[in-house]
């Protein structure tokens, strides 16, 4: 789940805030539309849940994780979390369309061995089965957005997040990247999407956030629409202060990650330490960091303990 409380950002020279007490709550596996002219701090707001930056003041949780506490070495595990589509694709052109996505795997240490597993089945989810071996330049627009989800979805994250993913797209390739991004969120994958595409927001219907200026002037839950002027938004019949009286409380959120975390479920990643890998699974079972540095400690202790042991036996044969 994502949760903003009351966060303002301010830029060093600005005088307004790119956002002004932004207070958002999105549950695991919705599907939400980001909609707003440019400069409405929709690109920002997108910077906080990467943590590429950090809020002036207010809260700001993803998957029961608290930013504000997260240590810069856990950055990393973090934006392996979150699937990210940008709408320049950033693919690297002297790499094939398997090298691209196995490259996204390559650099978390993932095993050779699951990296043949894994990329047959991400390119067959996007339609891009067949397609394997062409570099990015002998694609097409729609085909390399493909690919670029592809990449994101690699390695699993729990959220997708796509930045205008069809803005250089002619309508048709258009609704084949949307409906992609349907049926990835039917999967359970929590989808937000930024665009200017009226015509997707209104035929999709899902809910809708509205920003301008900073401030969130929309928030429509169910059967949303493209509307940019704040004077006429409907939220669902009930006033913004409704609406965003139905959050959880961040103490609520993280009770209930700490209710819900199952640390026995945690699996092993290759080439990563073991401590490391902790860390990494608990926030993959959304678990606060606090619990995953006490996992580390743990892990410490044990190992100090085997150490120990295994030097009292080695006495007793000698």
């Amino acid at each position: 789940m994502i949760l903003l409380d009351d966060v303002v950002k301010y830029y060093p020279g600005d005088k307004k805030p790119a956002l002004d007490n932004i207070s958002l709550h999105i549950q695991p596996k919705e599907f939400v539309f980001l909609v707003g002219k440019s400069g409405a701090g929709k690109s920002t707001l997108i910077k906080m849940l990467t943590k590429e930056e950090t809020p002036t003041s207010g809260k700001v949780m993803v998957g029961g994780i608290d930013y504000e506490y997260m240590k810069k070495r856990h950055i990393p595990h973090l934006r392996r979390r979150i699937g990210v589509v940008f709408q320049d694709f950033k693919l690297l052109p002297n790499r094939t369309v398997y090298e691209n996505v196995a490259f996204a795997l390559e650099i978390v240490g993932v095993s050779n061995a699951e990296i043949r597993r894994t990329v047959p089945k991400v390119l067959e989810l996007v339609g891009l089965a067949d397609q394997g071996h062409k570099f990015p330049g002998q694609l097409s627009g729609g085909q390399r957005q493909r690919v670029a989800i592809a990449r994101s979805m690699a390695r699993q994250p729990k959220i997708l997040i796509a930045d205008e993913p069809t803005g250089n797209l002619d309508p048709e390739t258009s609704w084949g990247i949307v409906h992609l991004l349907e049926e990835i969120n039917n999967f359970g994958t929590t989808i937000l999407v930024t665009t200017h595409d009226e015509k997707i927001v209104n035929q999709l219907r899902r809910r809708v956030i509205t920003l301008s200026h900073g401030k969130i002037i929309g928030d429509q839950k169910e059967g949303g629409h493209y509307n940019l002027d704040a004077a006429s938004i409907q939220l669902n019949k009930r006033p913004l202060a409704s609406v965003q009286s139905e959050r959880p409380s961040v103490e609520q959120i993280r009770r209930a990650t700490t209710e819900t975390s199952k640390p026995h479920l945690i699996k092993t990643a290759t080439n990563i330490p073991q401590a490391e890998r902790i860390a990494e699974d608990m926030n993959r079972f959304h678990v606060d960091v606090h619990a995953a540095e006490r996992a580390k400690r743990s892990v410490d202790a044990d190992s100090a303990r085997k150490r120990a042991v295994t030097k009292a036996r080695r006495k007793l044969v000698q």
